[in-house]
């Protein structure tokens, strides 16, 4: 039996083309499978292997929980699916380069609880900032990073 390569499952619904772009790179340099999903609501083009979620809530966070394997990379800003993700095994890395660890997590879930709260309350919070060819970079690093661990992992295995 021959052993499964890790992919990069990108969260589609709130990834732009620019990572979805690197991304693919870099898959196609370690030879691994890249798989998008969103809502049917986003149009996601030029992916190799796309899956169409449906409308309800999470539900694309459902479908990459359920395609996760140990060692698979996800790409997402949603800090409650990246938490989830860890969990499972696999590893997470924001749009923006951020690789998520296990030791920030109740911190981040944390502000995000609070900033929920603000807004049901009224509050406005700062959305992300535009996107930048730095952030491009550092999404480039960060993800060759994780790529490049997993690979030797495999290899010490």
């Amino acid at each position: 039996m021959t052993e499964r390569k890790p992919r990069i499952i990108v969260d589609a619904d709130a990834s732009p083309k620019k990572v979805r772009e690197i991304t693919c790179e870099i898959a196609q340099k370690y030879g691994w499978e890249v798989v998008t999903v969103a809502s049917f609501h986003h149009r996601v083009e030029g992916a190799h292997h796309h899956i169409v979620a449906g409308d309800e809530a999470q539900a694309a966070d459902l479908v990459i929980l359920n395609l996760l394997k140990r060692g698979d990379i996800v790409v997402t800003q949603d800090w409650g699916l990246a938490a989830l993700v860890l969990g499972k095994g696999g590893d997470a890395l924001s749009p923006h380069g951020y690789i998520f660890r296990e030791e920030r997590m109740e911190f981040l879930l944390e502000e995000r609880h609070l900033k929920a709260k603000y807004r049901r309350m009224g509050g406005r919070t700062k959305g992300p900032a535009a996107r930048t060819k730095a952030d491009d970079e550092k999404f480039r690093k960060a993800l060759e990073k994780l790529v490049q661990e997993r690979e030797n992992n495999l290899k010490g295995d």
